[in-house]
């Protein structure tokens, strides 16, 4: 989804995939502490973050 979807809240992950919050909660989790995932502020409600994925600077292209 978010390699499709761009930047996500957990809450759009949930609606999206149909899965548990949990669920969701735990596969965030995990990503973070694999480092394949950034956390941004969501400023339009700061009770939530955004969710990207992490781009491998060998993936980034030089501008």
């Amino acid at each position: 989804m978010l390699e499709s979807g761009g930047q996500l809240t957990q809450k759009d992950l949930i609606r999206e995939t149909s899965l548990p919050s949990r669920t969701v909660r735990y596969a965030l989790n995990r990503l973070k502490e694999e480092q394949f995932l950034i956390e941004r502020h969501y400023f339009i409600d700061a009770r939530q973050s955004l969710y990207g994925l992490n781009k491998p600077t060998s993936e980034v292209s030089a501008v």
